[in-house]
């Protein structure tokens, strides 16, 4: 663990304590990485022993209109297979989230699912944001009120992490490509704004300390979802963790890190199975 306040190496428990203290804390992970999430179910737990107030978990995971189905199973009245089979789990919430809700709901903390719906955030990515202004009002109510999608640092990161999409075996023109690459930002501004106003109105509604955990793009450099948090709570206290799995813990490079967020937690990466060798015939 790298404080990048205190500009040196600490133990995960002294993380763990100041993270106590926070208001929202962001939990920003590489998806496919499982030392990541064992972490992340660690520190629900130290920060669990160390706050005496009311705490919510909440989750990029799942989309707001899953919540009905979660607050059900969390409440005992929906079976868990049930609340799976209308909550569209991703594929590996059995080993990676699973054992964060399942604490939480042991501990009696609501859990939140903050995310804009994945269909309409692809309408968003197909016809850009005025696309929004024809949804039926149900569907509306699933996206952040406010948006904003300002061409500022949290954009050109995000393209330059998208490169170049006329590259991408598509054949497009540099104006399709341009406008491609803007329409999917687009659409993860929806994202970031519909998290960060869930994150916002967990804090302010419930006096809460919220952990969310999310692909850390959308939280790292305190960009992204932690940005649109602090706008709609301005007086609260962030603070931003970025997983990194790197090869080798004992050769990390932790200044280069130091502003992804307060704390870099460095994993060992899971070495990637290789593939599988061609038969003959």
């Amino acid at each position: 663990v790298y404080d990048t306040k205190k500009k040196r190496f600490i133990d995960f428990e002294s993380m763990a304590a100041s993270l106590a203290r926070a208001d929202i804390v962001f939990l920003g992970e590489q998806h496919d990485d499982p030392r990541t999430h064992q972490l992340q179910a660690a520190a629900l737990d130290a920060i669990a022993r160390r706050r005496t107030g009311p705490i919510v978990l909440a989750l990029e995971m799942f989309e707001r209109d899953a919540q009905p189905s979660l607050d059900a199973y969390l409440a005992g009245t929906r079976s868990e297979a049930d609340f799976l089979a209308a909550a569209r789990p991703w594929p590996n919430y059995q080993a990676d989230y699973r054992p964060l809700v399942e604490y939480a709901r042991a501990k009696g903390w609501p859990v939140v699912g903050g995310n804009v719906p994945r269909r309409l955030a692809s309408v968003v990515a197909r016809r850009g944001l005025a696309a929004l202004d024809s949804l039926p009002a149900t569907d509306r109510a699933f996206v952040a009120k406010d948006l904003k999608c300002p061409r500022d640092a949290y954009w050109d990161r995000f393209k330059a992490t998208m490169g170049d999409m006329s590259g991408h075996g598509m054949q497009l023109s540099p104006e399709q490509a341009d406008q491609m690459v803007w329409r999917t930002y687009e659409a993860q501004c929806v994202k970031d704004e519909t998290m960060g106003e869930a994150v916002a109105a967990a804090h302010l509604e419930r006096r809460a300390l919220v952990i969310h955990a999310n692909g850390s793009f959308h939280s790292d450099y305190r960009f992204g979802t932690a940005e649109r948090a602090k706008w709609r709570a301005p007086s609260a206290r962030i603070a931003v963790v970025s997983f990194v799995p790197v090869p080798d813990l004992d050769t990390v490079d932790a200044r280069a890190q130091r502003k992804l967020g307060d704390y870099v937690v460095f994993t060992l990466a899971t070495p990637k199975p290789a593939p599988a060798a061609a038969s003959t015939p």
